[in-house]
């Protein structure tokens, strides 16, 4: 059975797609290897850097191993704080992955949820949906999550902001970013109630709730998974704005953001290093996710096979 579940997977016209990509195969690979570096932080790291005792003033701000002045111990150089910056990146992403992920499955949780109802429901409690995510749409993404962030950071005591501040981050860009999601399942739940299989289960007795869980659910989870990869590239891009911000993660648990902002503050001191290869480890990153969306979208249009 599971040999030709794996030949069925492998024969489909999306494996045949995926093979016949190369876009799609680079990016799953450089992702891939990125997500292995987050995972594997603590194994491939050369230090802690979220460990004031494994950090020593004296190697502070070293240019790269291959540079002049620089130590072999720290290939891609070190920090003001002498923090290494290859292991700062990998804990970094780490973090920035995250919060990425959590945001995009809270946000798909609150869009997929609330375009369910308002798409099988219809009446006051479509209008109402709709209504509320029209004034979201109204204001800039990264204006409501500095707004939610200003609010949350408000309501905790200040000696509590730094460990609370990922949770913080997370709740800030899932309520930005789930109206695609209600509006996109909200489309597909509209034109699937009409079929003859939700009418054979309201016959069959099967609740509303059912209905939608069992039934509807499935066919529009498509586009769902679309708009899920492709927000997790601006997931973590908002992220890393808010970090340079200055209202993300602190200084003493780094995301890439937080990397790129503390680096910028020294650019221009000739300590160019401590900006650059976090800047690049982000856009390698998101432009991964972005190219893999793409392909994504149009492996799973029918129009374009």
């Amino acid at each position: 059975m599971a040999m030709q579940a794996l030949s069925r997977a492998y024969s489909s016209d999306l494996a045949w797609s995926f093979r016949h990509s190369w876009t799609a195969r680079i990016s799953t690979l450089l992702l891939a290897v990125l997500f292995l570096a987050a995972l594997l932080a603590p194994l491939l790291a050369t230090q802690n850097p979220y460990d004031i005792s494994q950090l020593f003033l004296l190697d502070s701000e070293l240019p790269p191993a291959w540079a002049e002045g620089g130590d072999p111990r720290y290939f891609l150089g070190t920090d003001e704080q002498a923090r290494d910056v290859y292991s700062s990146i990998l804990y970094g992403l780490r973090l920035s992955l995250i919060v990425g992920f959590a945001s995009v499955a809270l946000a798909g949780a609150i869009g997929i949820s609330l375009g369910l109802l308002g798409g099988f429901l219809g009446g006051m409690v479509d209008g109402a949906i709709m209504r509320v995510a029209d004034i979201l749409l109204s204001f800039p993404a990264i204006l409501v999550a500095l707004l939610v962030n200003g609010i949350a950071r408000g309501i905790l005591p200040p000696d509590r902001h730094a460990d609370a501040a990922i949770w913080v981050l997370i709740l800030a860009i899932g309520l930005t970013n789930w109206v695609q999601y209600a509006r996109t399942v909200r489309g597909s739940t509209m034109v699937e109630r009409q079929k003859e299989y939700v009418q054979a289960a309201r016959i069959n007795g099967v609740s509303g709730a059912g209905i939608m869980v069992q039934h509807i659910l499935p066919n529009v989870l498509g586009p769902v998974l679309v708009i899920a990869t492709i927000n997790l590239g601006m997931a973590v891009l908002t992220e890393a704005t808010l970090s340079f911000l200055g209202v993300g993660m602190p200084t003493t648990q780094p995301s890439l953001g937080t990397l790129i902002r503390i680096g910028n503050e020294y650019l221009f001191s000739g300590i160019w290093w401590v900006v650059i290869f976090p800047s690049i480890v982000l856009v390698v990153l998101v432009l991964a996710v972005n190219l893999l969306g793409d392909w994504l979208r149009d492996a799973l249009n029918p129009r374009l096979r």
